[in-house]
């Protein structure tokens, strides 16, 4: 069973050595345990490219049947009562919804999972929809186009606002002074395009990869931002209509989760999905 959930560990954070060091073991522990492996399937599960070890189609299918076997392993143990550990369960948020959506998600599943392990990441939406789709997330919270037609669940569609600090003002004629996330961001592209589409100047005043210094960047007067309305600090207001601001369009909040999930990471997601449809979508029509 260690075995197992070392090859499961090393295919979903795509080093071995890694794997390791969450599994508090040496990476020649975890070494034997490959060799071992290779030895009983009498195949090669395993081939080096680069620095990393990549799966054979023999190493792929053995994962995918590792991960049913650790998982009904530790539902069992769960059942009777055992000492186990659950697993790593991975999770990806954006900003917004880490004061109220997270905490209330990790409270609800440390009261039915008491021994798991939670990753928690904040990434730009098409980072966090790639560790969905190579299996490093279980499961994650993004912000799609509406209408598009995204993958995954979706929760419900917001409206964009323009934002700015309630002490902000701007002179006339001068470009819109714009605050935002690096490229690629939705919410950047939604700005510029309504901004180009409607003939108004803009400039860059702030970018940054991080929500807090947006906000820290709105109390300083730098510029205005755009979001939905979830989360907003208290001294932000929704400047739409002024200004001469154009009109934004709405945005989707979509759950996505792993086909290769655990039991612990699908009842983490459901969990998620319940929380995020009673805090976000009530405030944010």
């Amino acid at each position: 069973m260690d075995s197992l959930r070392a090859i499961v560990a090393g295919a979903d954070l795509g080093s071995f050595s890694r794997a390791a060091v969450q599994l508090g073991r040496s990476q020649s522990a975890i070494s034997m345990q490959l060799k071992k492996l290779e030895e009983q399937a009498g195949a090669q599960l395993f081939v080096r490219k680069g620095r990393g070890l990549v799966p054979t189609a023999a190493g792929e299918a053995l994962i995918a049947y590792a991960r049913k076997i650790v998982d009904l392993n530790d539902e069992a143990a769960l059942a009777l009562g055992a000492a186990t550990t659950t697993g790593v369960v991975r999770l990806g948020l954006p900003q917004d919804f880490f004061e109220d959506v997270m905490p209330a998600t990790l409270t609800a599943f440390s009261g039915r999972y008491p021994t798991a392990q939670v990753d928690i990441r904040a990434g730009q939406n098409h980072k966090l929809a790639e560790e969905i789709a190579a299996g490093r997330l279980d499961g994650a919270i993004v912000y799609c186009d509406a209408g598009s037609g995204g993958e995954g669940e979706l929760l419900c569609t917001l409206p964009m606002r323009w934002l700015a600090h309630e002490s902000f003002g701007r002179a006339g004629a001068a470009p819109v002074p714009l605050v935002m996330f690096d490229h690629p961001c939705l919410f950047r592209k939604a700005a510029l395009s309504a901004l180009d589409r409607a003939r108004l100047p803009w400039r860059a005043a702030v970018t940054t990869p991080s929500l807090s210094y947006v906000w820290a960047a709105l109390r300083s007067k730098l510029g205005i931002a755009v979001r939905t309305a979830h989360g907003v600090p208290q001294d932000m207001v929704c400047v739409d209509g002024r200004f001469g601001l154009p009109d934004l369009p709405p945005i989707e909040i979509r759950l996505l989760t792993s086909q290769t999930a655990s039991s612990a990471a699908r009842d983490m997601c459901e969990i998620l999905r319940e929380e995020a449809n009673r805090r976000i979508a009530p405030g944010g029509e």
